[in-house]
């Protein structure tokens, strides 16, 4: 080896990483921006309902906690499925294939028809029997009442999340801002009014609660499709001229790209909803320090999943453009994001853990068991932010069944049989349950960082080098 040509190839390697993150930064932030507000908006209407709940009884707090918990394991994997068309338009966008945008928009909406029958048939059954999952009697009235309210807003749930992506991959993102914005103003007002009692109505407690999200929802459906509709008019995208002509290849497409994402969904929400269940087994002011922090880290996790979408949309649109370099660019810069804020995040965590948790609630056990919760929190920030980046770039390339595997290996066959031992079995209560979280949330982070580096290399891409546009990539 020539003397100093391995401090040449680092230093090459760094100007080439600063040059291709400073040519994808800005239009990265364009889109990414607006997406992580929007996810922090969806995610800010939970945390308000459980700031008012908290206003009423700790057992309040669980009951919300458990249903939304339980919820969520279900509808979890509607929206997986629905993730397929991040890579569908666009591709087709990036393309410059319109009209195979409108047509997944089309097939997007019947699979969420065929979805909203299927899971509430799956949901409802399940309400009546929380007993089984290990609830307390003192929340259990109560989550019942809040998930048979949700359940009315999952058909909206279902619509709205296809038209949110065809708009976030069609560059909307502005106006899903808005939306959700101004949703977290009619859910909030309806919060006051179902749960405290208000305009004549009863104070419905931890019900009104769910009552509030299912109006909330489905206004947001009826501002998605309102602007969809008058976009499509305004700019003439060819939206209102399509033929609708249903194709059963085309449903296909998006069940095969979204059934492992759906499964990955599901593993990844099922483990954290089956940890609240066994939470629910614990005392209810352990439980209450459970959601809280568990609030918090999804709020900040909200930022690098914001990240994800967006990396998704300009990884495939680079995909429809043929343009590996390109791809490989977005998919690193989303990772540099999203970890530089979980840093800055767990930081937080660790130096301010008391002040964020009286944002919620002032009962000192809550309080004090929280601030445990929240150290675990902060060491996983970065892995949970490193796996929700590389879930969406490697989405952004058609792959979404690496992400379903690592989150089986991850989280089920590692993490959460160690917070069971650490929790249930050696008596460590919440805490344990935590820190078996934390494992699973380490190893699927390195799984998935692995397989994108590999995916790069497969790009035409070494890790932050410069490869001239037009490399031919394959799905």
């Amino acid at each position: 080896m020539v003397p100093g040509s391995e401090d040449g190839m680092t230093e090459s390697w760094f100007h080439s990483a600063r040059a291709g993150l400073r040519r994808e930064l800005q239009p990265m932030l364009q889109l990414a921006v607006p997406v992580v507000l929007a996810e922090i908006g969806w995610m800010a209407m939970g945390i308000v309902d459980t700031m008012m709940v908290g206003r009423v009884s700790a057992e309040a707090i669980g009951a919300v906690s458990v249903g939304s918990g339980l919820f969520f394991a279900v509808a979890i994997f509607g929206l997986g499925m629905l993730l397929g068309m991040d890579y569908v338009v666009a591709r087709a966008i990036g393309g410059g294939r319109m009209e195979e945008a409108h047509s997944t928009l089309l097939h997007g909406c019947v699979l969420a028809a065929l979805l909203s029958v299927g899971l509430t048939a799956v949901l409802l059954p399940l309400i009546p029997h929380l007993d089984f999952f290990g609830v307390q009697a003192a929340v259990r009235a109560d989550a019942t009442a809040y998930l048979y309210a949700l359940t009315w807003s999952l058909p909206a749930l279902m619509f709205q999340c296809a038209l949110h992506r065809y708009l976030q991959a069609m560059g909307a993102v502005r106006v899903i801002v808005l939306i959700v914005l101004s949703a977290n103003v009619v859910n909030a007002i309806a919060d006051w009014i179902f749960i405290f009692g208000h305009f004549g109505f009863a104070a419905y407690g931890a019900e009104g609660a769910g009552w509030a999200t299912c109006a909330s929802r489905v206004y947001m459906l009826v501002a998605f499709v309102s602007y969809t509709l008058w976009d499509a008019r305004r700019r003439r995208t060819g939206l209102l001229e399509m033929r609708m002509r249903f194709e059963w290849w085309r449903l296909r497409e998006l069940a095969e790209l979204g059934t492992p994402a759906a499964v990955q969904r599901i593993l990844e929400v099922g483990v954290f909803a089956l940890a609240t269940l066994l939470a629910a087994g614990l005392e209810p002011a352990a439980l209450a320090a459970h959601q809280i922090a568990l609030n918090t880290a999804a709020l900040t996790f909200m930022v690098p999943l914001g990240i994800s979408s967006a990396a998704a949309v300009r990884v495939g649109h680079a995909m429809g453009a043929r343009d590996g370099g390109g791809a490989a660019r977005s998919g690193w810069t989303a990772f540099f994001l999203g970890g530089a804020f979980m840093v800055a995040s767990g930081t937080a965590f660790i130096l301010f853990p008391a002040a964020i948790l009286r944002i919620f609630t002032n009962d000192a056990t809550v309080v004090a068991t929280g601030i445990s919760l929240l150290a675990v929190a902060a060491v996983f920030q970065l892995f949970d932010g490193i796996q929700a980046v590389a879930t969406g770039v490697l989405r952004g390339i058609g792959d979404t069944r690496t992400a379903m595997i690592a989150n089986l290996v991850g989280h089920w066959l590692v993490g959460l049989p160690v917070g069971y031992v650490l929790g249930i079995r050696w008596g460590g209560g919440v805490a344990g349950l935590w820190i078996g979280l934390c494992v699973g949330l380490i190893a699927v982070a390195v799984l998935l960082t692995v397989v994108w580096m590999r995916s790069a290399e497969r790009l035409g891409a070494e890790p932050g080098i410069d490869v001239p546009s037009g490399v031919a990539c394959a799905k």
